[in-house]
């Protein structure tokens, strides 16, 4: 059975280990990237490309290893990137490309795993990315109009453009210098908003295109969303969905750039869930109709860290529902799922590249085939490295939502799940149906939660983490002074707009000015029963309003109308308005007018001589915050500030900062913390930032019990965590943290009980399979296409239950075992009226202190059939835990 089961594993992806040898070896030989109307043509071949979109600062250099490997690992071809300006020119004329912004170390990895790159220079971005990837201090440059036909951008956007192309060129990462570019972008979905620049916007997509092709850097561009790129720019699709478009020239291939795997999530939103099934069904619907390049935006979504969320009011996490989740960890069976569609894609390779287009068979009112033949009158190709003539495979579409179908094809009968894409390499044998999931589901846990306390007393009631004590020092707070900090400040008889005083280097912005109530404003507000109320036409995103001192309001929201009671004292006021940001917009059209803080009239009323326009008044100005400006949350500087201890029983309610120190939990698994008792702020970790937090709370209708793949789906349609914050947990890399020691700082706006904020380890800890009898077998079983009569056979038709646990666990129990006809699901599974006695003892045998491991689904490995004429399932849950080797200090 070894030498049997290492075979089989040798063949689970042999036509891709054979392509991904030639890959790496051509990373290291020169080779040219171009186009016809059916592909990219890769060193003279044209390729079915899988691309995997990943975003370099939204993970440290010391994740992208794994993510690359992981990415590969599920049948990625490609990685997808922006690059993102604001990062990269954080200062005009300053670069920066250390750390996250290490694009080329970034570059070169995908490289060395024998991987192309799609390199999105934009530099526009979106990406739910703080003001779109624009660095703010563009909005600043004399006359500047963002994105239009308007000199001074085109020269900003020009110089950085040939920076990012030369510095690529400098490092011999294109394809023709040996490197893994093979594909550029210029801009970026502007064709949803091109007519509202009207005729400049028509100027200003061919100058672009013209500009980028100018830079020679000898690989094809692309623009998406842009049914208007010219000839020599590949335009492309972005949605959930690309099996019908078209591209505006014949002579261009279908491409989808941004296959929405997911959606991103706002502070008090659901979360969004997109299920497997109908992903798969729609890249392989994709492929079906004629389309060679797809990429997954998000394969790996990530962590938007420091203030890079854009917005307003994204989240820090930008899971995105992505296979590969925000911490690193395998999504399954999304990952699992869309790695056996890939397999079977490849399969199909040789049929699709060979072919100039499919042939369509009509099988049903709502079914329907498409069919790729070798086309010797196919130009310009060597069609003897694809096969013969004889060369078959077909894709089998049923997309009722509803009813499944049996269908006839070539003389064979096929049954077809709603909303489902069976994949037949051979033509004849179904190999993946969209809809049938034989990847495990994997349940990820958190581990080890312990609150921040440091006193014994307090641990006690922890029990069962005795073993375990991460923080090694008493919470202390310092109080954030409101107002005037330092003697940086201005003084104007004006309301000035936010981000023109920032300047985006704080969210936060003061305005302060003293308001005098006479005695007769007293006797009016008593005699008339009322309070002054400050108005203001339009905000955004938040705004604190004080008055000596005390914080008397809040309103959330973007651009709404401000309509506040207040209070005052008779005499002299202070009234202090803080205007907060929460991401720039990151999307539309004139960026550069959006802005942020107060709009329109800002005014007080209810005062017996009528209303204060307080514009007209003299406002003192600071910037930010006195910690954040004073770098407390950093080791070197945070001794600074005059901590206090802080006592359980006061806790100050707004505007305080708190630190701890902790000592890193044991292990590999990712760490996070749990951010629940806490209200609004951000938070460092030995100075790195790991974003702003808010426990805004989603509403509590709108989830679904059961989400149900079938039919087009959107963001509302599958949505999870009603009633419940939108998010509380927050990534701390593991490469940000020592093994002791390490300083938490928070700034808290609102109020919150630092006492509660708890460490986590996330980590995959249960993992179950069912697969039946009815299952097809594992597409390692496929023989490599025979390019000398174009057949593919299968080695084996015994399907078989694949197990894996994620890094460095292995399989420490088997918590459940039936084959037979079992029950249930994954963590709720129990034995039906069939069940073969020996269920537990064959999969502890195979699986018990392996990483993975495979189980046949056939009578004869249970010992004979539990069951005569039954089609007989497997169903599986197992635990996983860390590797004996890996353990260390830690505990299970």
């Amino acid at each position: 059975m070894g030498v049997s089961r290492a075979l089989l594993r040798f063949l689970v992806s042999l036509s891709l280990i054979i392509q991904a040898a030639v890959t790496t070896a051509n990373f290291f030989k020169p080779f040219n990237v171009s186009y016809d109307h059916r592909a990219l043509i890769i060193d003279g071949k044209r390729r079915m490309l899988i691309s995997a979109g990943f975003h370099y600062p939204r993970a440290t250099p010391e994740m992208w290893p794994d993510l690359i490997a992981k990415s590969k690992k599920g049948g990625a071809d490609v990685i997808q990137t922006y690059v993102f300006w604001n990062g990269h020119e954080p200062v005009r004329g300053q670069y920066y490309f250390e750390g996250r912004y290490d694009i080329i170390k970034f570059v070169k990895l995908v490289g060395a795993n024998g991987l192309y790159l799609h390199l999105r220079i934009g530099p526009y971005v979106c990406a739910e990315w703080n003001f779109g990837g624009f660095p703010v201090w563009l909005r600043d440059v004399p006359g500047i109009e963002f994105r239009t036909d308007n000199v001074p951008f085109k020269e900003e956007m020009e110089r950085f453009v040939k920076k990012i192309v030369k510095l690529m060129r400098e490092e011999m990462l294109f394809s023709w210098q040996g490197g893994p570019i093979i594909m550029l972008q210029i801009e970026n979905e502007y064709g949803n908003i091109e007519s509202e620049y009207h005729q400049g916007g028509k100027e200003y997509v061919k100058w672009a295109a013209q500009m980028a092709l100018d830079l020679g850097a000898g690989v094809p561009w692309v623009m998406c969303r842009q049914s208007d790129a010219p000839d020599n720019i590949i335009n492309s699709c972005n949605a959930y969905y690309c099996d019908g478009f078209k591209p505006n020239s014949h002579n261009k291939p279908i491409f989808w750039t941004e296959d929405w795997d997911g959606w991103y999530t706002k502070w008090g939103g659901r979360l969004p869930h997109r299920p497997a099934e109908d992903l798969a069904f729609a890249v392989a619907r994709f492929f079906e109709r004629g389309g060679s390049f797809q990429n997954y935006y998000m394969y790996f979504g990530g962590t938007n860290f420091n203030r890079t969320s854009g917005g307003p009011f994204l989240i820090t996490s930008y899971d995105y529902d992505a296979p590969i989740d925000e911490y690193g960890l395998l999504s399954e069976p999304k990952w699992g799922h869309l790695k056996d569609l890939h397999a079977a894609i490849k399969l199909c390779e040789p049929a699709l590249v060979a072919a100039d287009s499919p042939q369509y068979i009509k099988l049903g009112p709502k079914q329907e085939a498409h069919v790729y033949r070798v086309d010797t009158n196919t130009e310009g190709l060597n069609l003897t490295q694809y096969g013969s003539q004889s060369r078959c495979s077909a894709f089998l579409a049923n997309i009722d939502e509803r009813k499944a179908a049996v269908v006839r094809f070539l003389g064979q009968t096929y049954h077809l799940p709603p909303w489902s894409v069976s994949i037949l390499p051979d033509c004849r044998n179904t190999v993946f149906n969209t809809a049938k999931v034989g990847a495990q589901t994997s349940i990820k846990m958190v581990e080890f939660e312990l609150p921040l306390f440091s006193n014994i007393s307090a641990r006690q009631q922890f029990t069962v983490h005795d073993e375990v004590s991460y923080f090694s020092k008493s919470w202390m707070t310092v109080k954030e002074p409101i107002g005037i900090w330092s003697k940086k400040i201005f003084s104007v008889q004006a309301i000035l707009e936010h981000l023109n005083v920032t300047k985006d280097h704080s969210d936060y912005l003061w305005y302060i000015t003293r308001i005098y109530v006479s005695d007769d404003d007293i006797t009016f507000w008593e005699e008339k029963q009322v309070r002054p109320t400050l108005t203001i036409d339009s905000m955004r995103d938040v705004l604190r309003v004080f008055i000596n001192g005390q914080l008397t309001g809040s309103v959330i929201g973007h651009w709404v109308k401000v309509v506040q009671p207040v209070r005052f004292l008779q005499g002299y006021n202070d009234l202090v308005l803080l205007s907060e940001t929460v991401g720039l917009q990151n999307y539309g059209a004139f960026l550069e007018k959006d802005g942020a803080g107060f709009r329109g009239q800002i005014k007080l009323t209810g005062f017996k001589n009528g209303d204060i326009d307080l514009s007209t008044l003299s406002w003192t100005y600071q910037v930010g915050l006195k910690g954040e400006f004073s770098s407390i949350y950093t080791v070197e500087e945070n001794e600074k500030a005059g901590w206090s201890d802080l006592m359980v029983d006061a806790i100050p309610a707004t505007f305080t900062w708190y630190k701890t120190y902790f000592n890193a939990p044991d292990g590999t698994d990712p760490v996070a913390l749990d951010l629940g008792s806490m209200g609004k702020g951000q938070a460092w970790v030995n100075g790195h930032h790991i974003g702003r937090y808010w426990t805004l709370v989603a509403p509590k209708d709108g989830c679904q019990r059961t989400c149900d793949y079938r039919g087009p789906y959107n963001s509302d349609k599958c949505t999870t965590n009603c009633g419940k914050p939108t998010q509380t947990r927050y990534h701390v890399p593991r490469s940000w943290l020592k093994a002791s020691d390490n300083l938490l700082v928070i700034f808290e706006e609102t109020g919150g009980n630092p006492f509660d904020i708890s460490i986590e380890l996330h980590s995959v800890r249960i993992i179950c399979g069912q697969v039946s009898e009815s299952h097809y077998p594992p597409l390692w079983k496929w023989s490599l296409p025979d390019f000398s009569d174009g057949s593919i056979s299968i080695n084996n038709t015994t399907p078989e239950l694949h197990l894996r646990c994620d890094d460095e666990h292995v399989i420490a129990s088997i918590e459940f075992a039936s084959y037979g006809t079992p029950q249930g699901s994954c963590q709720k599974f129990s034995k039906g009226n069939c069940h073969a006695p020996s269920s537990l003892s064959v999969v502890s045998e195979a699986c018990l202190g392996r990483k993975s491991c495979f189980v046949g689904i056939s009578n004869s490995v249970f010992s004979g059939d539990p069951c005569h004429g039954v089609v007989k399932t497997l169903a599986v849950e197992a635990r996983c835990a860390s590797s004996p080797n890996t353990l260390g200090a830690s505990k299970l």
